[in-house]
């Protein structure tokens, strides 16, 4: 870990450490989430009563700054495939988290090969009969796309970090195919889900990765994310707990 790296995680603690103490709080450090498990649901119901700090407030804590250049980037950067998680497959698994009770697994009891839920991008409710159906209508996106934390720090920092941010359950959703393909590597100025309902969720989700790997947002992207915040000002960041 580099000293300004280390600095800018001592920063960011003491900043967020000052604003809880006001209200009698204590924050969990970045770094400090647990990833959920494959049975709980990746949309979390928004609530004033929430033990976790608003994502308004954690918005506010990210730096700002233009985007650095996209040299250099490919994807192995981050990962080369996805790890195994005793046993069985991390897209298997984020799957499985998805698509909760109604998932049914092969014979290996890893590979989902039917289920149904609601996709978070577009509001349809998804039916997948077979194995097939879900290999063509459903993908693992990185609500941080890797290209956009490429340009927003990720590329100072090691490869166990780019690592983490490409692997971490909290920058994982199953979500449909063609709308994964329509956000590309886009941020929250240029790419928004189609389902409005989703979207608090999923720009708190967005802020919340950004916090915990120290990447930054451009003025465009704070502004964009701040404006959807607007809607729903008590949206609680996720795993950043009071």
């Amino acid at each position: 870990m580099t000293a300004h790296y280390r600095y800018r995680t001592r920063r960011l603690i003491a900043v967020l450490t000052a604003i809880a103490g006001l209200v009698g709080i204590v924050i969990a450090q970045p770094g400090s989430y647990a990833p959920e498990t494959e049975a709980s649901s990746s949309i979390k119901p928004t609530s004033a009563d929430s033990n976790s700090l608003l994502a308004t407030a954690v918005l506010e804590q990210l730096e700002v700054k233009g985007r650095a250049p996209k040299t250099g980037y490919e994807r192995t950067k981050f990962y080369s495939g996805w790890p195994n998680i005793n046993g069985c497959s991390l897209r298997q698994r984020i799957i499985k988290r998805e698509l909760g009770d109604t998932a049914v697994l092969a014979d290996d009891q890893c590979t989902v090969i039917s289920g149904e839920f609601d996709e978070p991008y577009t509001g349809s409710h998804l039916v997948f009969y077979q194995k097939s159906d879900l290999s063509s209508g459903l993908q693992i996106d990185h609500v941080v796309a890797l290209s956009d934390a490429w340009q927003k720090g990720a590329q100072y920092f090691d490869e166990d970090v780019r690592y983490q941010i490409a692997t971490d359950p909290l920058n994982l959703l199953a979500v449909n195919s063609k709308a994964n393909q329509g956000k590309s590597d886009g941020d929250a100025a240029t790419w928004l889900p189609s389902n409005k309902a989703f979207r608090c969720q999923y720009i708190a989700r967005q802020i919340s990765v950004k916090y915990k790997y120290h990447l930054w947002v451009t003025q465009a992207e704070h502004d964009a994310m701040a404006k959807v915040l607007q809607t729903c000002p008590n949206e609680p960041a996720v795993g950043i707990e009071l």
